[in-house]
């Protein structure tokens, strides 16, 4: 592979949404959109000092954002000054202003990062219109009435985020819907505030993993033209092992030995809210069919509507009233989207800045001078393939992007060259991708988890976890050793069968 193929690879950010789950459940998978264009000699992005100075503003974005939570002083607004100050810093790097700006607004409006912004507002309104709907009393109640508080309804909070993040696709989907319920409801019945959050976030990182229509089991199954049946099958024992180990991490961790305090939130514990777990089941069932997740996410909030008014859980002064005064909400949609909308801004920067990355050609000559030095046998193919993948995840604000740029780079070339079958080539990049990803400050799926939680605590008046918390996330640890594992004695390892690289996935 040439540099000039490494360069395109490198700016191809914008087509993941082709692989996000369409709304007929008969209409295939479409082929990728064409890559954004390399510049023309003369009008690429251009940094002083080269491509690496590009790593000075991700750099003050970050300290910015480690700094603060430091400090115990975090906050999603706080943030925004870190993204904001790296925009700035970047421009006063660049050697042309022009195509720097170009690059901002180019990410700013990358169709990956519009399909992830829907999916958040949708989701939130979602998540805000179960618990006024009274998930968060039922759940309550149901704690108080089975005994399941403490570490035990920790473990539930994580199976139940496992069950939506893989009939969803969405680990942020799992995130802004559940934490609104289960968080208040969980630290009420005695579960550790820390540890909760960690299990809803582990997860949608599960789910992330194995679900058949999240962006990066697509995305490494395309890149890998493997067939998706034989990345599921194979992938699930390393995933199962994964969670089997967090949920015993939970069991240990998740309680405050304390007994339940229903008392510490203000809502009364009633099994009429459990009803609000239809337009949930909903919401998966629809996913699993392969409706688009914002499709899933509509009718999940119309069912919740539609059900909170026929049993008086939600009044339709509720879901939208004239405020009393300028400045009061409106209801339970405008407060799902009016939480999270610091987290969007916060996406913004990140998108922003990944783009730039790319543009730069900073990402280009990390494959580069990786690929040079990649492999000397099957197990150094293996680590370089996993360990460059999540290698990438680190500065980009998303973990299918990673995948995109190191598979047909790297992952693919590498695989093929030691025969490994395209459905483990698949596993490697795509376990590596949810590991660090669900860990760091500065990432989406983290931003998201943070900003829900702080929000939800600060409505009840709870505990605020701190996200730098995300580093403590058990089921990435535990992939991570997984994979380890696997690579160094070979298990779950898979050879390619004959004609197997000639499976092209998106024609199938």
């Amino acid at each position: 592979m040439n540099k000039q193929e490494r360069n395109d690879a490198s700016h191809d950010l914008s087509h993941l949404t082709d692989f996000i789950a369409p709304a007929i459940p008969e209409t295939p998978a479409e082929p990728p959109v064409p890559p954004i264009p390399v510049p023309e000699p003369g009008t690429e992005l251009r940094m002083w000092g080269g491509p690496v100075t590009t790593l000075i503003p991700a750099l003050v974005f970050v300290g910015v954002l480690v700094w603060l939570s430091v400090e115990e002083r975090a906050a999603l607004t706080s943030f925004w000054v870190g993204g904001w100050a790296s925009i700035v810093v970047g421009l006063l790097l660049t050697r042309t202003p022009k195509r720097y700006a170009g690059a901002i607004i180019r990410g700013l409006t990358d169709e990956t990062g519009a399909v992830i912004i829907t999916a958040y507002l949708f989701a939130g309104v979602f998540g805000a219109l179960l618990g006024g709907g009274g998930l968060v009393n039922g759940l309550l109640w149901f704690g108080l009435a089975t005994g399941v508080g403490g570490a035990a309804f920790a473990v539930l909070a994580f199976l139940l985020s496992c069950i939506f993040a893989v009939g969803t696709g969405s680990s942020v989907g799992a995130a802004l819907s559940l934490i609104p319920v289960i968080y208040p409801a969980g630290v009420a019945l005695g579960a550790d505030p820390t540890w909760l959050a960690l299990a809803i976030l582990a997860g949608g990182a599960f789910g992330d993993n194995l679900a058949p229509i999240s962006d990066t089991t697509l995305a490494s199954a395309y890149t890998s033209r493997a067939v998706m049946a034989d990345v599921v099958k194979s992938r699930l024992p390393l995933a199962l092992i994964a969670a089997l180990a967090s949920a015993i991490c939970i069991i240990i961790f998740g309680g405050t030995g304390k007994a339940p305090e229903p008392n510490l939130i203000d809502v009364d514990a009633t099994p009429l809210g459990l009803v609000m777990l239809i337009p949930f089941a909903v919401v998966i069932i629809l996913a699993m069919r392969r409706f688009h997740i914002v499709i899933a996410l509509i009718w999940g909030s119309l069912t919740c509507m539609i059900i909170g008014l026929i049993t008086g859980l939600i009044s339709p002064g509720d879901i939208f009233s004239i405020p009393g005064e300028r400045g009061e909400t409106s209801g339970l949609i405008e407060t799902g989207l009016v939480d999270i909308t610091g987290a969007i801004v916060l996406v913004l920067f990140i998108l922003g800045l990944a783009q730039v990355l790319a543009e730069s050609g900073f990402m280009a000559l990390i494959l580069e001078k990786l690929t040079v030095h990649a492999a000397n046998g099957v197990r150094s193919a293996e680590f370089a393939i996993a360990g460059i993948t999540m290698l990438f995840t680190v500065p980009l604000g998303a973990n299918a992007p990673a995948i995109l740029l190191v598979g047909p780079t790297i992952g693919r070339p590498l695989g093929q060259e030691y025969g490994l079958a395209p459905a483990r080539i698949a596993n490697l990049m795509d376990c590596a991708a949810n590991t660090v990803f669900y860990m760091l400050p500065w990432h989406n799926a983290v931003i998201i988890w943070y900003a829900t939680i702080a929000s939800v605590a600060a409505r009840y008046g709870l505990e605020e976890v701190s996200i730098t918390s995300a580093g403590m996330n058990p089921y990435a640890w535990v992939l991570i050793t997984v994979m380890v594992i696997s690579i160094l004695t070979g298990w779950n390892r898979k050879y390619a069968k004959e004609g197997e690289y000639d499976f092209d996935p998106a024609t199938a």
